[in-house]
């Protein structure tokens, strides 16, 4: 079943995290902030809604970070209900897709509550100050990528935030598969 987040809060600030990089590194909030702006993203390694953009993210990812956005991703899913997910086999996505960015996990979940991440993927894109100013959606592809021509809506919104601070008043939530969450 699909999910949709709520809409950007605007200047709400960025909770801080120390997690695990499939890299071998831990990363914190800061490591990965950019001097323009930050994108930390919810995704894993299983989902349809991601696999279907994965491309675009990255090619996204890129060329926001060329503009001074930090990017990070974090996966939350629960790898015993779903061992896709799992942090070796996130090891295995980031080194066979070229992940440009830190790919982290959230084994505990604390994160993605703190962030309140609802689906993967779920788009955050700070200001430089910390303060969200896009909880969009990638772009107006679903379960299948759209056309290769679609405006590319997370990426205008971020470009948008390294030149002025501020996001788009206007935004449309991103759409996914809901965060697994562990049995309490």
């Amino acid at each position: 079943m699909a999910v949709i987040p709520p809409i950007c809060n605007f200047g709400w600030q960025a909770p801080g995290f120390f997690l695990p990089g499939t890299d071998g590194r831990a990363y914190g909030y800061k490591d990965i902030a950019g001097p323009r702006g930050t994108l930390v993203m919810f995704i894993c390694n299983h989902c349809p809604y991601v696999l279907a953009v994965l491309d675009r993210i990255l090619r996204d990812a890129r060329d926001l970070q060329r503009l001074g956005i930090g990017v990070a991703a974090i996966s939350s899913n629960d790898a015993e209900a779903y061992p896709q997910d799992s942090f070796e086999n996130m090891k295995a996505l980031a080194v066979a897709r070229g992940f440009p960015f830190p790919y982290l996990y959230d084994e505990a979940q604390g994160v993605a509550r703190a962030y309140g991440a609802a689906c993967t993927p779920d788009f955050f894109g700070f200001d430089a100050g910390g303060g969200l100013q896009y909880r969009g959606r990638l772009d107006a592809s679903r379960k299948e990528a759209g056309p290769p021509d679609l405006r590319r809506e997370l990426y205008e919104a971020m470009r948008l935030v390294a030149e002025t601070g501020h996001g788009p008043q206007e935004q449309i939530p991103s759409m996914g598969c809901s965060i697994k969450w562990k049995a309490a």
